[in-house]
């Protein structure tokens, strides 16, 4: 599989019945703390947390079919300067696996509902692959002043149903793999997960993550892919955010230029290129990314 192919609060309302589950879960990590937060719509969230409650929090969102538990090594080093908090959004994960709403914006309205619900206003959103369409749709329906702060992670916004004119050799490779992965999502999955990076990691227990991709049942696979990319236009958000913005990519992305232009849009961002990664760029190179997100954070106006 080739690696285009892995795209992939205010006041609590009297109508949010959002229930935090009582007490963290026991997590390997001691760093890291688990739980679960059911929203409003009763879709039970599975979250990783660390660092204690601070005036700055964290968001790390994976990217397609893939759980938070990527992002362990972000969880420890910034639990001391931030909490931090890593989602299995809905379907993925040790989330709920639902039929419906498998869409940026619906996750982007779960999130909003933990978020409130374990009492963080003002986060900073890293969005990687996935994730990012899903900060991008956090901001269009809560607005630019819902946030501290955005991150993108080697994953251009999407155009919406425009994507097919505007990158039409990217919308093809995406189109042409639905029938791979609908076919044989076993040897489908194993090849996104090894395609997302460039250096080896005896570290990952590779057949664990791509277990974890299989856990969102294929059809729902296809559902979130297809409304991620060609759902929807969520770049207008980007021209009107008056918050600090990074994008950091990885210079072997096929998509490398797509994300400068998309930089360039946003007023004031600043766009990090990672040389020697593949598109786990957190992963592959973690000092690199972890400088460029902490210079992010310190640059960040004080609560």
């Amino acid at each position: 599989m080739g690696r285009n192919r892995t795209w992939f609060v205010g006041v609590l309302s009297l109508f949010l019945c959002l229930q935090v589950s009582g007490g963290q879960q026991q997590h390997p990590d001691p760093f890291i703390r688990e739980g679960y937060a059911t929203t409003s719509s009763e879709i039970r969230i599975h979250y990783l947390q660390s660092g204690q409650n601070s005036s700055r929090t964290l968001v790390l969102i994976p990217g397609w079919r893939l759980p938070a538990s990527l992002w362990s090594e972000q969880l420890a080093a910034f639990s001391t300067m931030a909490r931090v908090i890593a989602v299995d959004p809905r379907s993925q994960g040790a989330s709920a696996k639902v039929s419906d709403g498998n869409t940026p914006e619906s996750r982007a309205r779960d999130l909003h509902d933990v978020l409130v619900g374990l009492g963080v206003s003002l986060p900073v959103l890293v969005g990687w692959s996935q994730g990012a369409q899903d900060a991008a749709a956090y901001l269009q329906q809560f607005g630019a002043d819902s946030v501290a702060g955005v991150v993108f992670v080697d994953s251009p916004v999407s155009a919406g149903p425009s994507e097919i004119e505007i990158h039409r050799q990217f919308s093809q490779a995406i189109l042409s793999g639905i029938s791979v992965y609908a076919s044989h999502p076993q040897e489908y999955s194993e090849g996104m997960v090894h395609a997302l990076f460039k250096r080896p990691h005896p570290e990952l227990d590779m057949q664990q993550i791509v277990k974890s991709t299989l856990q969102t049942p294929t059809d729902t696979g296809i559902a979130m892919l297809v409304s991620d990319i060609f759902g929807a236009d969520r770049r207008p958000i980007l021209k009107k955010l008056n918050r600090p913005a990074l994008v950091i990519g990885s210079s072997d992305s096929p998509l490398i230029e797509v994300q400068k232009e998309m930089a360039a849009t946003i007023p004031g961002a600043k766009f990090v290129t990672v040389e020697g990664s593949g598109h786990a760029v957190f992963i592959d190179q973690p000092e690199k990314f972890d400088d460029a997100l902490r210079a992010f954070l310190l640059a960040l106006p004080p609560r």
